[in-house]
């Protein structure tokens, strides 16, 4: 078996083929997106890799290595004052290469330890050793870099069987080979650190790279740094306090991607450095930093269109690859210079990481031009807190499959979490199919403490297995549910039928359970609010909260969704002020009981 992997500069991925099929495996907290960050504890104690070590990013950035992928396979003197001056150490080995992070590694080792997670991760998963690999890389990578991830998969205990550019491997999980027409494709991949333009014919199967270009020195992390200058501007922040630069990057970067599906947000840093920061920030500013930073990819898509001998209007597809792609005016860029419409069926996270795994199915010899698939003919999901359906995998995905979630307890001392697996198309779970239940322990823990992975695989044969482990403990079940493929033509079409047909009630329905879970939410935090807070309450400010909070309790027993939205807007500004004042309270603790203050 060959693992594909993406070592991304943001994120990084690894799947395998299972049943003649590209599946991403989760690690071990339920996601197939690892973080490529790791964290150095002091002392000899072992690195943090991934989730754990993005936490520790804005706590002890020092201490913290990410992005990582812009220094494997350089020198030190290519380096620019940016890349220098990181919040982790940055310096000239004896050769002339780069040693990074407190340790003082190479990139590569530091490379290494994030593809030996990801090989952990693997491993645990299938029950099986990993040694061979594919390994992708932007096409623009020089052969110094393309050794160096090569070196970094030998330092993790892999047999690198191929270094993948990436644009091939997107277009390659997109299934852009299939039908015998020739067509014309430009693979437009904006990662984290890395830009690559693609041009690719496609024939009959056939991959030819006509033409490549790009800039390993734009992506996503500039547009994040120019966003923190911005708000280190606008907030006056002291050049010399690392840790306040580092929760304002940790906040820019939330930010960036809340703009790329709002028109505004709101960016609150909480008791930092002895005050609380707060602003409010649209679109359009993003936009404004984001515009000269995308600027640069247009003279690399100009180039590489010059280099395939072709016009803007003469390509036939356009791929996004990328977490920067998500970008609204990103997309509006790549298609206003390509001149036609982007695909958007793909997701531009992990189609690389898909291709890559294609490609080691191909090497191996699993994947073959005849293969008989079926689909889940219903969505398959859980049952959430509030009565709610949530589905994992959704009607019409080719099977085998795998898909896995991350869940919690919504109750305060909760013991064990319950696993009520549904079939069908209602938002309600009392309106969809049970097909089985099962308990799963874990220590009880607060509202939110939990953390439960679930995890669905149907096999070639239909057969849903249900996998749930607690993420604390390693506590896990395997429950094998009955064929989630079996289901009659009539049984079908009357859920479908159903759906259709209750799609406005089910939708408020819907509506109105999270409304009334918000509310209950509220609610408690506001009685431990007004608990704890009598020392910061203003004259007048309780009676005002309790009123509110009698208005929510109002509309919550009369089941008036539109008059139990309203009371929720209403308290939850009403009680904005004190909540803030409660936050810096606490922060204002911790940092005495750290003799920081």
């Amino acid at each position: 078996m060959i693992a594909g992997i993406d070592l991304g500069t943001t994120n990084s991925l690894i799947g395998v083929m299972d049943s003649g099929f590209p599946v991403l495996l989760a690690g071990e907290n339920g996601s197939r997106l690892t973080p490529s960050v790791v964290h150095f504890p002091e002392g000899d104690a072992p690195p943090l890799v991934g989730a754990s070590a993005l936490r520790m990013r804005a706590l002890d950035p020092a201490r913290t290595v990410s992005s990582v992928k812009r220094y494997i396979g350089r020198r030190f003197g290519e380096l620019d004052a940016a890349e220098r001056s990181a919040p982790f150490a940055v310096e000239r080995a004896r050769d002339g290469g780069i040693l990074i992070g407190p340790r003082r590694l190479s990139p590569e080792q530091v490379s290494a330890i994030l593809l030996g997670k990801l090989r952990s991760d693997a491993e645990c998963t299938l029950g099986i050793e990993m040694r061979r690999a594919v390994i992708t890389v932007p096409a623009y990578f020089n052969d110094a870099r393309r050794q160096a991830t090569k070196e970094a998969g030998r330092l993790a205990g892999f047999d690198v069987e191929r270094i993948l550019n990436e644009p091939t491997a997107a277009a390659l999980a997109h299934g852009l080979d299939r039908g015998g027409e020739r067509r014309r494709v430009a693979v437009f991949d904006l990662g984290g650190g890395t830009f690559d333009i693609s041009i690719l014919e496609l024939h009959d199967g056939v991959f030819q790279v006509v033409s490549t270009n790009g800039d390993t020195r734009l992506g996503g992390d500039d547009i994040d740094a120019a966003l923190v200058s911005f708000l280190h501007s606008e907030w006056s922040v002291p050049h010399d306090d690392a840790l306040l630069l580092a929760r304002i990057r940790e906040a820019a970067i939330g930010a960036k991607h809340r703009l790329s599906d709002s028109q505004d947000t709101v960016l609150r840093l909480p008791f930092a450095s002895g005050t609380s920061r707060e602003m409010a920030l649209d679109r359009a500013v993003l936009e404004n930093l984001a515009r000269p930073i995308l600027a640069r990819a247009r003279p690399c898509c100009l180039r590489a269109l010059s280099d395939a001998g072709l016009a803007a209007g003469e390509i036939d597809d356009l791929l996004l690859v990328g977490g920067a792609t998500r970008m609204p005016m990103v997309r509006e860029f790549a298609r206003d210079l390509f001149g036609v419409d982007p695909l958007t069926d793909s997701n531009p996270d992990e189609s690389v990481a898909l291709g890559a795994v294609l490609q080691g199915g191909i090497l191996s010899g699993q994947v073959t031009n005849a293969l008989l698939l079926d689909v889940t003919p219903l969505s398959l999901g859980i049952e959430t807190f509030g009565g709610l359906m949530n589905v994992l995998i959704p009607r019409n995905t080719t099977i085998p499959v795998k898909a896995g979630e991350l869940f919690t307890n919504a109750v305060s001392g909760q013991s064990a979490m319950q696993i009520h697996v549904l079939q069908g198309e209602r938002e309600l779970a009392r309106d969809n199919w049970a097909l089985g239940r099962f308990d799963l322990p874990f220590v009880p823990a607060p509202k939110g403490g939990a953390r439960v992975g679930v995890q669905f695989e149907i096999d070639a044969d239909g057969i849903l297995r249900v996998l749930a482990r607690d993420t604390a403990t390693g506590l896990e079940k395997v429950v094998e549910m009955k064929s989630a493929v079996d289901v009659s033509d009539e049984a079908v079409e009357r859920m479908i039928s159903e759906s259709v047909e209750h799609a406005f009630e089910d939708v408020e329905a819907r509506r109105f359970a999270e409304t009334r879970q918000k509310s209950a939410d509220l609610l408690g935090a506001v009685r431990t609010a007004l608990t704890k807070a009598d020392a910061l309450l203003e004259p007048g400010e309780r009676d005002r909260i309790e009123v509110l909070a009698a208005r929510v309790g109002a509309a919550l027993a009369a089941e008036d969704a539109p008059a139990l939205a309203a009371a929720n807007l209403a308290l939850d500004e009403s009680t904005r002020d004190l909540a803030a004042r409660l936050l810096d309270q606490a922060m204002e603790t911790a940092l005495k009981r750290r003799g920081i203050l």
